[in-house]
Formats: C-alpha cells, sequence, structure tokens
C-alpha cells in the first residue's frame, strides 16, 4: 500500500483543452450535469486540494449539498464536508474571500514565509519547505496527509498544481469532462502547465471509461506507472 492518498484530478475542460481563458477567470463552461459529476466526486474523497490560483479565481469552494450524497457520507462516518486544502507557497489569500464563510474545514500547505501570511484564516497551516528551494515539499505533504487519515484526495486544479503533483508521480486518476466550446488564447491555462514533458517521457495514460451526455464527453483515466 502506498505510504500516500489515492488522488484524482477532476476537471472541465473546453473542445482545445483550456481550463479558463486568457484572463484565467473562473470557468463557468460546465454544464449542470457537470456540475453534478464533480459534486459526486467529491463526494466520495477526504480531501479536495487546489492551488491558491483555483481558489482567487472561483472565490468559493464547492460543497456537498445532495441530501444522498450526505447521507452516504454519514453512513461512512466521514463528515458532511471533505476538508478543503489550499496549495499556496506564498500564503497570500484574500481573508474576505467567500471561502472562508463556508461551512467547510479550511487547511493551508505553505511554507515557513507563507505561514505567516493570514495563516490565522485557516483552521490548520501544514508547513512543507524543501531546504534546497524552499518550495514546497509535495511528496511529504501527501505523505503527512495519509498519516492524518486522509486516504482519497481529489485534485481540483490549477494546471501548475497538476503539473508539480505529475512530475512527483503523486497522481492515480484523471477525470476530465470535454465541454463543447473553443477558448483559444495560447496563455489560457490547461489542466497541466509548468514546464511540460518532453515526448519521449511523456505521461501515459489508460482510458477506463467514456461517456456522453448530451454535449459534454466524460473521460476517466488512470496514470501509468514510469
Amino acid at each position: 500500500m502506498q505510504n500516500r492518498p489515492k488522488t484524482t484530478v477532476i476537471l472541465a475542460m473546453t473542445a482545445d483543452g483550456k481550463i479558463a481563458d486568457f484572463q484565467r477567470n473562473a470557468a463557468r463552461f460546465g454544464s449542470d450535469i457537470d456540475k453534478n459529476h464533480l459534486e459526486e466526486k467529491i463526494s466520495l474523497v477526504d480531501g479536495i486540494i487546489f492551488g491558491a490560483g483555483t481558489l482567487r479565481a472561483y472565490g468559493t469552494t464547492l460543497t456537498v449539498k445532495n441530501t444522498d450524497l450526505l447521507a452516504t457520507r454519514k453512513r461512512k462516518n466521514k463528515p458532511s464536508q471533505p476538508i478543503n486544502i489550499v496549495v499556496s507557497a506564498s500564503g497570500e489569500i484574500d481573508s474576505n474571500l467567500r471561502f472562508f464563510s463556508q461551512c467547510v474545514p479550511h487547511w493551508l500547505i505553505t511554507t515557513e514565509k507563507g505561514a505567516k501570511n493570514n495563516a490565522s484564516i485557516f483552521e490548520k497551516v501544514l508547513i512543507f519547505s524543501t531546504k534546497e528551494t524552499g518550495k514546497i515539499d509535495l511528496i511529504k505533504a501527501f505523505k503527512i496527509l495519509k498519516q492524518m487519515g486522509l486516504n482519497d484526495l481529489a485534485i481540483l486544479g490549477g494546471g501548475t498544481l497538476v503539473a508539480s503533483c505529475l512530475e512527483e508521480n503523486l497522481i492515480d486518476e484523471f477525470w476530465l469532462t470535454l465541454c463543447p466550446y473553443i477558448l483559444g488564447g495560447k496563455t489560457a491555462p490547461t489542466p497541466v502547465e509548468g514546464k511540460g514533458f518532453l515526448s519521449f517521457c511523456s505521461q501515459q495514460l489508460e482510458l477506463s471509461s467514456l461517456e456522453q451526455i448530451e454535449q459534454e464527453i466524460f473521460l476517466h483515466y488512470k496514470v501509468m506507472s514510469r
């Protein structure tokens, strides 16, 4: 058994592979069907994790509201809402965001420097800095989350966080919703950003399922070992 949570990336993207427009505004192109799909998936996990940029774009998080999903979580002795974990090296997050008034656990993964910025607005602050670079040590962070009882995590973006997790082999699955829109723009973010992978060492996926519902396609991939 691996010493980290099982991790699933869940994202909606346009037909040209964008998760937001070139101004990085919150993506609103997913349908109600896709929103229900996301709610169902996050209802299955112990925590959801996302970057500070994603939080700034949306200002809120998606909570579990469906009564059947809430009842299932209760039967499994899970709290009504998964823990919401923000990843931010700088810790520079607006305390006035509506996110902080939502009834979910608010955790922060950051660096020693980032912990000095608005750390008090989070119920729990976890510091994981690498000595060499001062950046967040995601491998250690995920190991500790597992030890804290978080066995299943959903990663909700953005592309920089997903790229960092892929580089460290910290992702097991992708759920990608393909939406019938074109955004374009060379600077518009994609599901995986970062510096990228060379073609000969690209990350291989295995298609587990494909389903079309109305105008959207729901793709489920397993990440192959490298």
